[in-house]
């Protein structure tokens, strides 16, 4: 079960933003990642809870963050209800999409858990609902992505198998590369794996 810390910034201007403490693990229906983040200064500011069917599917997902949730879930495409921080009033949302996204690395693994990309692969087009910070405010989008390099690495316990996938934002042709070994970003645009106590879980 791998746990460790990402740290979050702004990717233009690399404002730090937050620390993720994050904690993964695949298990007999597929997979969960907890997190809890924290402001620059220390404060709690938010959490993830995601979990996905052997399919890579999201069959819960609860966020955190400013005071708002979100509890979603892929049914009829995915479903969400999001609720403001008295709440008073929680809004209900359904897009016909594949999964959800958001500033969490969770969500990278996630994309690759359901695209199963290889080498050969084509690049294949995602849509998904991303929630936005500081609110959480849902945001539909369609992303192209492509697994362009494979490598493997010697390492003290066992061979790391590091996958370089590039993603594409198919409304403004924005491309970016992702580094992931496992169930593990090494890299994004945002993301840096500051901390890491044990290898990535690999997949069948």
């Amino acid at each position: 079960m791998p746990r460790g810390r990402y740290s979050l910034h702004d990717p233009h201007d690399h404002t730090p933003l937050a620390e993720e403490h994050f904690h993964c693990a695949p298990g007999p229906s597929g997979w969960r990642y907890v997190s809890q983040l924290t402001t620059p200064a220390g404060d709690h500011s938010g959490s993830v809870d995601l979990a996905l069917d052997e399919l890579g599917r999201p069959i819960r997902l609860e966020l955190h963050a400013g005071g708002w949730q979100v509890r979603g879930a892929a049914l009829d495409g995915v479903t969400w209800v999001r609720t403001d921080p008295t709440g008073a009033h929680a809004t209900e949302g359904n897009v016909r999409a594949h999964a959800f996204t958001g500033t969490s690395p969770a969500f990278l693994i996630a994309t690759t858990r359901l695209l199963r990309l290889t080498p050969s692969t084509s690049a294949t087009r995602v849509r998904l609902v991303a929630f936005t910070d500081p609110v959480l405010a849902p945001r539909t989008v369609d992303q192209s992505w492509a697994l362009v390099n494979r490598e493997t690495h010697a390492t003290d316990n066992a061979p790391l198998t590091v996958d370089e996938y590039q993603v594409t934002a198919l409304d403004t042709g924005e491309q970016h590369a992702v580094h992931i070994a496992g169930d593990v970003v090494l890299a994004a645009p945002g993301i840096e794996l500051e901390d890491l106590d044990s290898p990535p879980s690999t997949f069948a």
